[in-house]
């Protein structure tokens, strides 16, 4: 259902000038529940939900639209933790999720067909402005027109004509379920960019027929077109190589597939929006300009800055907080099956809990000890609320620990995350220090009311027998000063499964270094989203990394590394090893100062060493609460 969180998310986007919100899935058919936690517009009780999003919106001035979904076989987790059940026109397995789905009878079609109609009918009487179809990375509608996937031989398999029929059955229905007035649209890739998906030349066929379609008004006796705008995406939800498209992380270049929008507008002349890592407003503005698309969708983009329409239109876009593409918060979140929100900006999804933002009764003095992400929005957060900001860096540069992750191979964007944090601060009138460790002649200086700790965490080095004449760096500090290595093999051992040893590994490896990569995780990435993961791991394996899985590091002499297996007592030797690099937990560093009678709390990083999106998250928490005792 829709709950007022989700209403508040809307009406922040709407209030941040966006045009048209589009909402997320919303069931057609009991059996069109992929996840545990899908909107459903299969009954009435759905109504007031609808009603309180279309209403907030429309207040702005925002347009919105519904999606009306089945997956088909893509179902994503099962009841109460069983395995999936799913249906579909055949019986032919899915490879991702390892669903094997029920073969539809004609009578269940008839029924999932006629549950579009009455679910667009039910958003629309909601108040909602229009319906989108989603027929888009493999889900049911495109299921049944992909004769890889659809081997039925009755009406509604067979033939490109049968095949076409239950999306063709689909768009009538709703068309004729919702009237003239109400806008409906067919969301779908252009290109499905996986084995056995769906090319170009197939999608575009489908397309064309689609567009033709029109249907008797009922009221002016004039044909109106059953389809209003064509939605078009990429990928494919039923292998991994074809679902990073469904959420496109920052190693995908920008706007994409506005090729395969580009190609769709030669065919109709109806409308064309595109997605698909469009982050930016001169994306967007680039890609219609050149005709390749009329509109652009900005999902991730909206997610990180909800004000990003508005700031576009009056030319600050250097205010933007530009999406970086990590997926962690809001994709990331979703297949945990928890609320999505933004490493940047963890308001997102919580606007609840954190805005509109508290103005302070009193000015304070407070004092941030730290410059990576969690004191730079502490900073930020407190001084917009009105208080009194000093925040004092140790290092020449503000961003902590983000500063080398952007060095890591497609990693460069996440530098966004310190840039973004570091111009809210400055902006909000923090008075920023770098260079400037904090001392207690600072803090006796400052005289802070409230004092922060992010100091962040350390290099940590494991309890390892080391030779005397084996090469081994950290892997900070291997980032931080980019020594020179002797030549041959790398052995990079992984503590935790996440970018750091992948990134070094895939590095060494594009530079034609023989690399080793050892993690005491299951497998390779295993910390890090799955789209996210599966570019990584497949460049890492073009690439020529090898890889020990549920492995530690205990040793390392002149040319030999030793792993302790995490499961057993097998021990596994790494030959011709010329350099080891280590990635370890880090360690948390705490300032030794007496603060006097001034509040302190210490957050991210410095209080247990975790990922940005804690330590941002934190970082808020902790300004937040300053404006609860002032």
């Amino acid at each position: 259902m829709i709950g007022d969180d989700l209403v508040a998310y809307h009406e922040a986007r709407a209030q941040g000038g966006c045009g048209l919100i589009v909402l997320q899935v919303s069931g057609v058919h009991e059996t069109a529940r992929y996840t545990n936690h899908v909107l459903m517009a299969t009954d009435d009780s759905s109504v007031p939900g609808y009603r309180a999003v279309a209403e907030v919106v429309h207040r702005h001035g925002t347009t919105i639209f519904a999606q009306l979904f089945h997956p088909g076989r893509e179902v994503m987790d099962g009841e109460r933790g069983m395995a999936p059940r799913a249906v579909a026109p055949s019986d032919e397995p899915q490879e991702r999720f390892k669903v094997v789905p029920e073969a539809l009878s004609t009578a269940v079609i008839k029924e999932i067909i006629a549950g579009y109609a009455t679910a667009a009918k039910r958003i629309a009487d909601s108040g909602i402005d229009g319906v989108e179809i989603v027929a888009s990375h493999g889900y049911l509608p495109i299921q049944f027109f992909n004769p890889r996937v659809n081997t039925r031989t009755d009406e509604y398999g067979g033939s490109p004509a049968n095949r076409r029929r239950f999306l063709t059955e689909v768009v009538a229905g709703v068309r004729a379920a919702v009237g003239p007035e109400v806008v409906v649209g067919l969301r779908i890739s252009g290109e499905e960019k996986t084995e056995d998906g769906l090319v170009a030349t197939e999608v575009l066929d489908l397309i064309e027929g689609l567009d033709a379609m029109t249907t008797d008004s009922g009221t002016s006796g004039e044909d109106v077109d059953c389809l209003d705008y064509f939605s078009i995406t990429a990928g494919d939800s039923s292998t991994l190589q074809g679902a990073v498209h469904i959420v496109p992380s920052m190693q995908i270049d920008p706007a994409y597939a506005a090729s395969l929008s580009e190609q769709v507008k030669k065919i109709t002349d109806k409308p064309v929006m595109v997605a698909g890592r469009i982050n930016q407003p001169h994306e967007a503005e680039k890609a219609i300009a050149e005709g390749r698309t009329d509109m652009a969708i900005m999902t991730r983009a909206m997610i990180s800055d909800p004000a990003m329409a508005r700031k576009a239109q009056r030319d600050a876009v250097d205010e933007i907080r530009a999406c970086i593409g990590c997926n962690q918060a809001c994709i990331g979140h979703f297949q945990m099956g928890v609320p999505i929100s933004c490493i940047q900006y963890p308001e997102s999804g919580r606007e609840l809990t954190f805005l509109p933002r508290p103005r302070v009764r009193t000015r304070r003095r407070v004092l941030v000890i730290g410059g990576g992400p969690a004191g730079l929005k502490a900073a930020a957060v407190a001084a917009e609320q009105g208080d009194d900001v000093v925040l004092c860096e140790r290092e020449p540069h503000l961003g902590g620990a983000v500063l080398l992750a952007q060095e890591l191979p497609y990693r460069s964007e996440f530098g966004g995350a310190a840039t973004n944090l570091s111009a809210e601060a400055r902006r909000a009138g923090v008075d920023i220090r770098t260079s400037t460790p904090v001392a207690q002649e600072v803090v006796d200086q400052v005289a802070p009311d409230h004092v922060i700790v992010a100091t962040g965490a350390v290099q940590r080095m494991p309890q390892l027998e080391v030779d005397d004449e084996a090469v081994v760096f950290g892997a900070r500090d291997y980032l931080s000063t980019q020594p020179e290595l002797p030549a041959g093999r790398v052995l990079v051992a992984d503590w935790k499964g996440d970018w750091i040893g992948l990134g070094i590994a895939l590095r060494l490896a594009e530079a034609r270094v023989p690399v080793t990569l050892a993690t005491a995780a299951n497998f390779p990435g295993a910390a890090i989203q799955q789209y996210t993961r599966t570019l990584l791991m497949s460049q890492a394996l073009r690439a020529g990394v090898d890889f020990v899985n549920d492995a530690r590091l205990v040793g390392v002499d002149a040319d030999t590394g030793y792993l302790q297996s995490t499961l057993c007592e097998i021990v596994h030797e790494v030959d011709g090893v010329a350099a080891t690099i280590v990635s370890g937990a880090p360690r948390s560093v705490v300032p030794d100062l007496d603060f006097g009678s001034a509040s302190v709390r210490t957050i991210g990083d410095a209080l247990a060493p975790r990922t940005v999106e804690e330590a941002v998250l934190e970082g808020l928490e902790a300004a937040s609460s300053l404006a609860a005792v002032s």
